[in-house]
């Protein structure tokens, strides 16, 4: 049945075309502006570009034709070592259709290492923005600096966070986490302001997205903001996706959000969403456009090797749900059934993916292993009666007690047996997470301690920001996880009700509450710089102080230093 699925995937995928214009040193160096051979267009959504190498980038833009019915259009491009496009070093044509979306993608090869590069595109009659790229260093690398993302849902208000890292020029590259667009309809997650701000969804495109007219209108809606078009021209985009870019809680037959008798087949909608990912991002997939295998490595010189994961799509077995062992009539919970499901062989990476990491990892001769993947990779435990709560408003007010619980323990105060056994019985907050997923989780972090290697792990997914330690079951170090608040989403301050005063003393207190947790900020949007250098990573979180006006400022930072 897998096997069936799977060529059905690939039929549909197929069906796109090639995506990609290939291109060497052996394209042109000089100016293409109304040549003969290139079509009048608009520009309509910027330009980006992405999956830099040593000695390759790809570029990407949008041309739609003016009153032009020919099946194939052609444009210009053009890569310059400066941005007035005096010194233009490679240029060329290609082509798209309607059956890409009019998409255009140049995959422009044999550069440089380490080379900063300006591109455009050229229709007959104007150019594209300029935009500017880098191809990845080779060796004696100082220092890189990774801008890091997660989490943008365009109802919710205005992209701010990507607007403010594209003014900053020491940003060397941006690595996306995923729920680069959401699936959701008119008035679902993150609707609430739409309206008072002027993000609500166009007519064509207010439902919940399914068909592959549906994602490509949302990636077109997306890219209209300015903030994101900014950040795209001005930094290359290494990118994953998590699971909104299908639909919620994604996993690999399936997923929640998805209901087959008025939603039609999974597979179809799933390879449709690929497809308009794959026409839309500045994106090489590893092994092709009709491929589900997204994950892949970055070697950044001699100081880092990036490895970006795919958690969602290609190996996830089915996440647990406490409801799922929760007896409807009664409220028992089979707490032996839960631990058996605990227990067993359940994969987020799936096996061909988990041997490909732990290769990476034993390969590398890089200084740093960075794994830039979906989800919170730490032990989030909380106290088992409250995940049971079913008043979300009382979860605060009981994480707090907790809080002071343990305190009043490691100070030395005397707490009942009934209080103790409170604090001590835990269990994962979040089974979408690598908490659902333990016993693969042990085994990665086995295979690191046995390499002798720390690992540190970028994180997204949450809608708010992290700092773990990540550690075995017997409390051993293996590395840490710096955890990126989102672009717009709303975080767990919305989850929870609490108030900015709240959620600052929540986040307070719950590193005490969650043995592995050194910080938390669970109410501010925002994106990580991590920079990365031979002696240390430093990692900065940065909060913005609005997303419901365009009119904003930085409104606070957070840093934390890990030195292998």
């Amino acid at each position: 049945m897998l096997d069936i699925n799977r060529r059905h995937f690939l039929k549909v995928v197929a069906s796109a075309g090639a995506a990609v214009t290939v291109s060497t040193a052996l394209g042109g160096c000089t100016s293409l502006m109304r040549a003969d051979n290139v079509d009048t267009v608009n520009f309509t959504h910027g330009v980006a570009s992405g999956d830099p190498t040593t000695n390759a980038i790809l570029l990407w833009t949008r041309a739609e034709p003016k009153n032009n019915t020919k099946p194939v259009i052609t444009v210009g491009w053009e890569v310059a070592r400066d941005p007035s496009f005096s010194d233009i070093i490679r240029s060329g044509t290609a082509t798209t259709s309607a059956r890409r979306d009019y998409t255009v993608k140049v995959d422009v090869q044999q550069l440089p290492a380490g080379m900063p590069l300006y591109y455009r595109f050229v229709g007959h009659d104007q150019y594209s923005p300029v935009g500017e790229g880098l191809t990845l260093p080779k060796q004696g690398v100082e220092a890189i600096r990774l801008g890091v993302f997660s989490c943008a849902n365009y109802p919710a208000g205005f992209f701010n966070p990507y607007h403010h890292a594209s003014q900053d020029d020491t940003i060397d590259f941006v690595v996306h986490l995923g729920d680069y667009i959401y699936e959701y309809g008119a008035g679902g997650y993150g609707y609430d302001d739409a309206e008072r701000i002027g993000r609500t969804f166009p007519d064509n495109n207010n439902k919940e997205i399914i068909s592959l007219e549906d994602y490509r209108r949302r990636y077109a809606l997306y890219r209209t903001d300015g903030g994101l078009q900014a950040l795209h021209a001005a930094k290359p985009f290494i990118v994953v996706w998590d699971d909104h870019e299908i639909t919620n809680d994604t996993y690999k037959d399936g997923a929640q959000n998805h209901q087959p008798k008025t939603e039609g087949d999974f597979y179809q909608r799933r390879a449709a969403a690929i497809q308009a990912y794959y026409e839309w991002m500045p994106i090489r997939p590893p092994q092709g456009d009709a491929s589900l295998q997204i994950y892949r490595s970055f070697e950044l010189g001699d100081l880092a090797n990036l490895i970006m994961l795919d958690t969602r799509i290609i190996g996830r077995d089915k996440q647990l749900a406490y409801a799922d062992f929760t007896d409807a009539s009664t409220g028992d919970f089979d707490s032996q059934g839960f631990q058996a499901a605990m227990q067993s062989e359940r994969t987020i990476l799936g096996k061909k993916q988990l041997q490909w990491l732990v290769d990476q990892l034993s390969q590398s001769e890089a200084r740093w292993q960075i794994l830039g993947q979906q989800l919170l990779m730490a032990r989030m435990n909380f106290p088992a009666a409250i995940i049971g709560a079913k008043d979300r408003s009382s979860i605060a007010d009981k994480l707090l007690n907790a809080a002071r619980l343990k305190q009043a323990r490691v100070n030395g105060q005397k707490i009942s047996e009934q209080q103790q056994r409170y604090i001590d019985t835990v269990s994962p907050y979040n089974l979408d997470a690598w908490d659902g997923y333990a016993m693969e989780r042990e085994v990665l972090f086995q295979q690191v301690k046995q390499m002798g290697k720390k690992i540190v792990v970028l994180a997204g997914d949450t809608h708010n920001a992290w700092h773990n330690h990540l550690t075995t079951r017997t409390g051993e170090l293996v590395g840490v996880e710096f955890g990126t608040s989102s672009v717009s989403s709303p975080g767990m301050e919305t989850y929870l009700g609490l108030d900015d005063a709240t959620a600052r003393k929540l986040a307070t207190a719950l590193p005490t509450v969650i043995n592995d947790l050194q910080y938390s900020n669970l109410h501010e949007r925002g994106y990580m710089v991590t920079h990365i250098s031979k002696d240390a990573i430093d990692n900065e979180w940065r909060f913005v102080d609005t997303i419901k006006s365009k009119d904003y400022q930085l409104s606070g930072t957070h840093r934390a230093q890990f030195r292998g």
